[in-house]
């Protein structure tokens, strides 16, 4: 499963690239408006860090406007993938941006149905949001189940982003679902790799080597 981070800080990006599991990073306005930063020069500079896809939210809601937005967008950096939402236009500008060769991400996704028009429509990925759900009542992972069934039914190449995760449970559960992609929060993404016993076993074993007096270096 790739890891996506959704942020737009730099210094977080610049920080996760370093461990080389990062293979994109997805934005929207509320995240590029909490940067502080302009929003097309912010994109910019985050395709200047990152090689893997970069997801930059049009901000129209017609869609020509937003295929004019797109096509901006798109100029950034080869990499930049436009983000539109699962509304009749958004399918539309989808279409339309895909038969140009540009990756689309189709986001604001809460039902299967909608994670089938958004494949129909071409979109490279589909943004269903899990904790948006659970917020809800409802269970977000019973969706990436249907999708997942529903795409692998008909061999759609769209791939599954697992979006608004809130917890490592999610990323665990949207892998064992066979998602493609989780986009997830820096600090969320950073929990996956602590444990209490690694904590504890790091501790003795550093406990045990002061008492040598060594030195590797």
């Amino acid at each position: 499963m790739k890891f996506f981070a959704d942020t737009a800080d730099l210094a977080e990006i610049r920080d996760l690239a370093e461990t080389g599991l990062l293979d994109g990073v997805t934005t929207n306005p509320s995240l590029i408006a909490k940067s502080g930063g302009k929003f097309l020069d912010v994109i910019a500079a985050i395709a200047k860090l990152i090689d893997g896809p970069i997801s930059a939210e049009v901000t129209a809601t017609e869609a020509k406007a937003m295929i004019e937005e797109g096509l901006k967008l798109s100029d950034i950096a080869r990499n930049v993938a436009i983000k539109v939402p699962l509304t009749w236009d958004g399918l539309k500008a989808c279409k339309a941006l895909t038969a140009r060769g540009i990756m689309v991400n189709v986001t604001l996704c809460f039902s299967a149905n909608q994670a089938l028009l958004a494949a129909k429509a071409g979109a490279t990925f589909i943004s269903p949001f899990v904790g948006r759900l659970d917020d809800i009542g409802q269970t977000g992972m019973d969706l990436i189940r249907e999708i997942r069934t529903i795409y692998d039914n008909y061999g759609f190449a769209t791939e599954i982003l697992v979006a608004s995760i809130r917890h490592p449970i999610h990323v665990k559960e949207a892998a064992l679902i066979g998602a493609d992609i989780a986009t997830v929060p820096p600090a969320v993404l950073k929990t996956l790799a602590q444990h209490v016993l690694t904590d504890k076993g790091l501790a003795q074993f550093l406990a045990d080597w002061k008492k040598t007096g060594q030195s590797i270096l």
